[in-house]
């Protein structure tokens, strides 16, 4: 660029630099945020890639402004080219591309150091550039309208604040902003047909607001018809964008499994996860050994998936690997295994239930009666607490415990007396077969 009154070339290649790292900063932090923790695929990496644009792409877009603003200064009022009005803008771009480049290049990097599930899509590394050019070009045609000093700053909140607003308004207005759908889900992968959509309707859109700035600078019919020609490619990607279905589940996931001693699996990508989630429902799957509820195989499902499962199978929802992600995995699945039983004393006869199973220790309870239950569940030996679920199990789940089931007195004639129950323990569990609760 040569020099202008507003900007020197020194000061605009300085300026450029400082961005590249300030871009590239953002884009790493930003990326990280995104990431879902402990997930070994590359669909991960180029969601976090596409997340980092809310940060990035609205201080491309300040950055453009800065410039444009400098650069209205320096023009002084002279006609410019069509060349000369697009080539600053263009510039822009291509420093902004470096460093999204170099955010690329680092996440890659740090990707194929371990081994990664699914495959990447440059669809959606395309969708990502296209999203930076239209944040720059609304840098910029706000900088060269609005020359003032603040403009920088405006131009970046604006650009943050209506995106975001964008993205949370409804469903058909969330496709206009470069991004991915939310929640993101491994099962259901990414589609490179809406990548492609969102390229078209973002690059016609950012080339409609350039070319058009240019026609009104320049005041050339050529540079208008090319903008028009622009919103037509922008008409069509949005077009698609609107009338295209919702996604479906992408080809069938081939699990990781751990096959000893009950099987569980997950997806490839969450497969580091195995150990801890394996070592948790072990323990659940021997209490629950000789119930109704007994499974030998625990699968991770999405969770809007509400397709039947094969007998002794049960679904797990984990959402990431950070810390405690087998425990919360196991106080879902416990917690869906009975009734809630709110409002009634069976609800602390429950959470006592419930405790045990996740391995927690024994909730006292709101009620005198419970706390003398807990005490009295707690005397029992791991193997009589076993028989006694099996025993016990339909009134478990069906919010029928009451305190007779935890050694109170009988409710009615006839039922056993608290210090017959270990004997009835034992004739139970002498009956019982042995499976997985021997472990």
């Amino acid at each position: 660029m040569r020099e202008h009154r507003g900007v020197s070339r020194e000061e605009l290649q300085q300026s450029a630099l400082v961005a590249v790292a300030v871009l590239l900063v953002l884009g790493l932090v930003a990326a990280w945020s995104v990431l879902i923790p402990g997930v070994s695929a590359w669909e991960n990496i180029i969601v976090a890639l596409i997340g980092s644009l809310r940060l990035t792409g609205p201080v491309a877009a300040a950055f453009a402004a800065w410039v444009a603003v400098r650069r209205r200064r320096g023009t002084g009022g002279r006609a410019l080219t069509p060349w000369q009005a697009v080539r600053a803008p263009l510039a822009i771009l291509v420093v902004v591309m470096g460093s999204f480049t170099a955010t690329v290049l680092v996440l890659a990097v740090k990707t194929m150091l371990t081994e990664q599930a699914g495959r990447l899509l440059p669809s959606g590394l395309i969708m990502s550039v296209a999203g930076l050019a239209l944040y720059v070009t609304i840098g910029w045609v706000t900088g060269w309208l609005l020359p003032w000093t603040i403009t920088p700053v405006l131009a970046g909140i604006g650009c943050y604040a209506l995106f975001a607003w964008l993205s949370e308004t409804s469903a058909w207005a969330d496709r206009l902003v470069p991004g991915t759908r939310e929640p993101y889900d491994l099962f259901r992968g990414l589609s490179s047909a809406a990548f492609a959509d969102q390229t078209l309707w973002l690059l016609g859109i950012s080339a409609a607001l350039l070319l058009g700035w240019a026609a009104v600078v320049t005041r050339q019919a050529l540079v208008l018809a090319a903008a028009l020609l622009a919103v037509l490619a922008a008409g069509a990607g949005l077009s698609r964008l609107l009338s295209e279905p919702q996604p479906v589940s992408a080809e069938r996931v081939v699990y990781s499994c751990q096959e000893w001693p009950i099987m569980v699996c997950v997806h490839p990508g969450m497969r580091t996860g195995l150990d801890e989630l394996g070592s948790t429902f072990i323990k659940i799957a021997s209490r629950l050994a000789g119930t109704p509820g007994e499974f030998f195989r625990v699968e991770q499902r999405p969770r809007r998936d509400d397709a039947p499962l094969a007998p002794g199978t049960v679904p797990v929802h984990v959402d990431d690997l950070a810390t405690g992600f087998a425990d919360r995995a196991a106080d879902e699945f416990v917690d869906g295994l009975a009734a809630k039983c709110d409002g009634t004393p069976s609800a602390g006869y429950r959470d006592i239930v419930t405790a045990w199973l996740r391995g927690e220790p024994l909730p006292g309870g709101p009620l005198a009666e419970h706390r003398y239950a807990a005490a009295w569940f707690s005397g029992l030996t791991e193997t009589q607490r076993r028989d006694w679920l099996r025993l016990h199990y339909p009134d478990f789940v069906g919010c029928r415990l009451q305190n007779v089931h935890f050694g109170g007195r009988p409710a009615r004639a006839g039922a056993a007396e608290p210090e017959q129950w270990p004997q009835r323990l034992g004739q139970r569990r002498a009956t019982d077969k042995i499976g997985i609760g021997s472990m």
